[in-house]
């Protein structure tokens, strides 16, 4: 039964009781009476269903009923003793997720719907980026029930049910993810009536389709092929200006990475230089720091080493290995904008390391979700080549992510630099925190949990007839908003999604349809990482910045007809920020966005703290 038929119900029977105490039909104490409907907690919802029916529903029959509700009132006598316990009203099953205090170390203490519109998150400390974070479609909100149906796993990973302009009809496993558009959909209707996913790892067999007209939008146009596409009157060329990085890491776990003078032999043994002038495109540049400096404090402090073979050859003899030794290079056969040629730069680098330092590398490719989940986990011995586009634009996001106390990718974290970080995270004004980003960033050069190597330029392309085609600096470009002028678009990326359920996903290809499908609370603007409303109208903070209320949307609903609130926001969060809670599943069950960039994941077990 829908919340407001019950909300009827129980104010039919409070009245039916009230006009029985008044007629002397009734023996319940009458003071007893109002107070019980008005109480939250889902106990009292069951009593005043079960009183009524014994005495009073006879006698209401004659006056109160009779006008009022002649339909209502047959409903308690077929319904209500089944499901009640299932979706009581709403002011009786609002749901939160709380940790025990701030002492497990993560931003969040609390997340609470106060109402069936409002949600209220409450943080151990102030987060100048909240709004930029919230926005960020891992956050995005699925129906309470459909979490809990599917168990946080399982269909849910390949049939996400969201609030979205486009709903997912099939994932062709191999071949394609095919989209609908949702009619009821709150905002402005998707233009095409139908969108398809495609996927190639080539940057020449993206180029071709789109050149042939079997698709209208590819992403990632390979280096050499940008001036075919600029040339070309039938395509447009569309610059990516998503601030990025890409790194070459080391896990410190495994030797000889645990020793320092290692890793910085190769921090000054690798030319990063020769890299980009002759594997990335124009407008890229050796990285002197790990965040662009188009993000502002990403470029406090020291610069990175010069490159310096002589002086990185001394480093590994002092360290024990004059003659160099033998690893691994892993990388995953995926085009992105920080690293458009991953198999002709992993050759690179294997050739560096064998003249500048003596070192012997295998090159390893892996099947990209294995290849991320290894490498998050800190499991990779060896060199891994990846990189990071910007989720939004705010530093934490980049050092926050890679540096925390939570993430095991490089290995054992740095107190060094975490523990800076976690201080100038808190801290609302950028000039304010701008020596703690200078400390943080020197941290990372004297300690070299990884070598940064460059800031790609990148370019997607589009038929010269696509209508509204564009390249957002962050998030992914919305199916909705483009025009193929059929019924039909067709967009190409760079490898398909690893699952569909993004609040437990960090790879691009798997953020980008998941986007198309479900939504957060607030969306960055198309043009710059402003946020704009999306799920909710507006979320404003106290005067300290450690209370933040949204206010949601009315009248949205989601793919599969059900109606979106607070609930469905609180259950989404808490399945991806509790640890604890048996929703807490997913595809790899690590919730990496969740985890870091709040900090850390509340309620852990003791054995995994």
């Amino acid at each position: 039964m829908k919340r407001k038929q019950w909300r009827v119900v129980l104010i039919l029977l409070l009245i039916g009781a009230l006009t029985l105490v008044a007629c002397g039909g009734a023996t319940q104490d009458p003071t007893e009476v109002p107070e019980e409907p008005t109480e939250a907690p889902m106990e009292p919802t069951e009593e005043p269903m079960e009183e009524p029916t014994e005495e009073p529903a006879e006698e209401p029959t004659e006056e109160p009923a009779e006008e009022p509700t002649e339909e209502p009132a047959e409903e308690p006598t077929e319904e209500p003793a089944e499901e009640p316990t299932e979706e009581p009203a709403p002011e009786g099953d609002l749901l939160s997720v709380v940790a025990e205090s701030c002492d497990y170390g993560g931003k969040i203490l609390s997340i609470e719907a106060v109402d069936p519109l409002t949600v209220v998150f409450t943080l151990c400390s102030p987060d100048p980026a909240f709004r930029e974070k919230i926005a960020f479609t891992p956050f995005s909100v699925q129906p309470m029930e459909w979490l809990e149906e599917t168990g946080g796993t399982g269909e849910l990973l390949e049939h996400p049910i969201g609030t979205g302009p486009y709903m997912v009809q099939e994932w062709v496993r191999g071949d394609s993810v095919v989209y609908q558009r949702f009619d009821d959909y709150w905002g402005e209707p998707a233009i095409a009536e139908t969108a398809v996913l495609r996927w190639a790892t080539e940057g020449a067999a993206r180029l071709l389709e789109l050149q042939s007209g079997n698709a209208h939008y590819i992403t990632n146009i390979s280096p050499e092929d940008f001036e075919t596409v600029a040339n070309d009157p039938n395509l447009q060329i569309l610059e990516d200006p998503n601030p990025n990085i890409f790194y070459l890491a080391m896990t410190n776990t495994f030797e000889p990475f645990d020793n320092l003078d290692v890793r910085r032999a190769v921090a000054m043994g690798i030319d990063r230089q020769r890299i980009v002038e002759n594997f990335y495109p124009p407008g890229s540049e050796a990285a002197s720091h790990f965040t662009p400096c188009t993000i502002e404090n990403g470029c406090e402090g020291e610069p990175w080493y010069e490159f310096d073979p002589e002086a990185a050859r001394q480093l590994l003899a002092d360290a024990g290995y004059p003659d160099g030794f033998e690893t691994t290079i892993f990388y995953r056969d995926v085009f992105r904008v920080y690293l458009p040629e991953p198999g002709i730069v992993a050759q690179e680098i294997q050739t560096q390391l064998e003249e500048n330092l003596g070192i012997t590398a295998e090159i390893q490719v892996m099947e990209s979700g294995a290849f991320i989940a290894e490498s998050s986990a800190g499991n990779l011995d060896g060199f891994y080549m990846l990189g990071w586009g910007a989720d939004y634009p705010h530093v934490t996001n980049f050092l926050d992510f890679h540096f925390g106390e939570e993430n095991p990718a490089f290995g054992d974290p740095h107190p060094e630099i975490y523990e800076v970080l976690q201080e100038a995270g808190g801290i609302v004004d950028p000039a304010e925190a701008a020596p703690l980003y200078e400390e943080a960033n020197n941290a990372i050069r004297e300690l070299i949990p990884m070598v940064p190597i460059a800031h790609g330029t990148a370019a997607n392309a589009a038929l010269a007839s696509l209508e509204g085609a564009y390249v957002p600096p962050f998030g992914a470009v919305e199916f909705a908003l483009l025009d193929p002028g059929s019924d039909t678009l067709v967009f190409m990326q760079n490898a398909e999604p690893i699952s569909l359920y993004c609040a437990d996903e960090t790879d691009g290809e798997s953020l980008r349809p998941c986007q198309q499908v479900v939504e957060p609370l607030l969306k960055y603007e198309l043009d710059s990482g402003a946020t704009r409303p999306a799920l909710a109208t507006a979320c404003e903070s106290n005067e300290d910045g450690t209370v933040w209320t949204c206010n949601l949307r009315e009248g949205v609903t989601f793919h599969d007809g059900s109606a979106f609130d607070a609930n469905d926001v609180v259950a989404s969060w808490a399945a991806g920020i509790d640890a604890s809670n048996p929703l807490h599943t997913g595809n790899t069950g690590v919730f990496e966005y969740y985890a870091y960039l709040w900090t850390s994941l509340m309620n852990m077990p003791e054995e995994s703290e």
